[in-house]
Formats: C-alpha cells, structure tokens, sequence
C-alpha cells in the first residue's frame, strides 16, 4: 500500500476544518500533546500538523482565492529520513506512512531543514519533531466503523476537499481522482517523490498576475505554490 492524501483545491474553502480536528485528534493521540505557547497572547504559536495558506490570483476585479493546505507529504524517498542521524524519521514499507520515534528523536531538526514542504514541526515544551500522521492509530483501529478510519481531517472536512487511500490500489478514489483531474505533486523536480498528490482549480482568473506566469492553469498554480512554499 502506498497511503495518503488527495486534496481538491477547486473545492476546499479555507475554514481551517481540517487544521483544527488533525490538531485536536493529534493531541490526544499517539503523538500528544501538541504544545501552545501563549495561545490568547498577543503572539500565540504552537504545533500544528496541518497549516492552510491562502492566495489571491489575478488582478481585481477578476481574482480567484486558493486556499492551499499543507502537511506531511509522505514521500516515497523522504529527506527527512535520510538526514536523521538516529533513525527517529522512517518510512513504513507496509503502507508508506513516514512517522517519527519520539523516544530517538534528539530534537536537533535536521529534518525540518531538510523537509522542502515546511511539514515538521519542533515540539519546544518536549523537544522532539512531531508531524502529520496520517491518523496512524485512527485508520488501522477495528473498533472504528470502516468509515470512520480514516484521517480526522478527512473526516471533518465540511466541503469534501480531502480523500484518504491507496494510491497502489488504481481502483481507489484518490488514484481515480488524480486521473480525471490531473492531480499535481508538490515540487516533484526534487526526487523526493511525494504521495500526496493535489486537483488544481478548474477554471483560472480572467487576468493572472506578475507572479504566476502565463500558460496552463495547471503549470501556472503549481509554479506559483512551488514559490509561495520554496524556502
């Protein structure tokens, strides 16, 4: 198996839904709690595994809003891995979950360094690296109905936008979807391979802008994103 993400941005509205329940269903689970520092302070952070940006394309009046969220690619050759200097980053080869040992992890963030997708996130109340998941102790839990295995993100998402599964499987809803839709990695010139895969919007704005550069919809986002995120 090969699981992850497939994340509709034609569809999601950027109400943070998903943020919100990874992070509340992250706190009580295998990898909590994640930390707040100051959350009603004037400059509150903490750890979230799922981020949603948003950016406005084209020139007004004719703009179109892309909310674009952010997590855990899964990669199938993940830099994170490959830089940890204890083995606390891995890849499971049964279903290509990449996770985080906390009791290796040193907190030393090679990974996030190494991670282009800004996904790893340095816990500073404990001071291990704490990530996406995917629901890990969620999807694989029998005493869940079958649809309810899934992702809390997934799960909560008002609008649809997100769909968990098999992309080995072709059968599957996020492999038929990135076929119909012709879903888009996240800077694939890297090698790094990611799992989740992204449906572009369907229709673009009438007039884009000096930053994302004419042409296809589909090369014009993913260039501009690639930008927004590269560091």
């Amino acid at each position: 198996m090969r699981l992850g993400l497939v994340i509709d941005l034609d569809t999601c509205v950027g109400c943070h839904a998903c943020a919100v329940a990874c992070k509340q269903w992250n706190t009580s689970g295998t990898t909590g709690p994640l930390t707040d520092e100051s959350p009603y302070g004037a400059a509150p952070s903490g750890v979230w595994f799922n981020r949603v940006r948003h950016y406005e394309v084209g020139d007004y009046p004719h703009t179109k809003t892309v909310n674009m969220p952010l997590s855990c690619m899964h990669c199938d050759d993940a830099a994170c891995v490959t830089v940890c200097p204890t083995g606390a980053s891995y890849k499971r080869g049964e279903d290509g979950i990449v996770l985080v040992d906390q009791d290796k992890c040193m907190g030393c963030s090679l990974c996030a360094w190494a991670c282009p997708y800004g996904a790893r996130e340095l816990d500073p109340r404990d001071g291990v690296m704490k990530k996406c998941t995917l629901c890990i102790d969620r999807i694989y839990d029998d005493a869940l109905a079958p649809e309810d295995r899934q992702p809390a993100c997934v799960i909560t998402c008002p609008a649809h936008a997100r769909h968990f599964g098999d992309f080995d499987d072709p059968d599957s809803t996020v492999s038929r979807l990135s076929r119909e839709r012709g879903g888009r990695k996240l800077m694939p010139e890297l090698g790094y391979e990611p799992t989740n895969t992204y449906l572009p919007p369907r229709s673009a704005p009438a007039v884009p802008t000096a930053d994302v550069r004419r042409g296809s919809l589909m090369s014009s986002v993913k260039d501009w994103v690639n930008k927004a995120i590269a560091r």
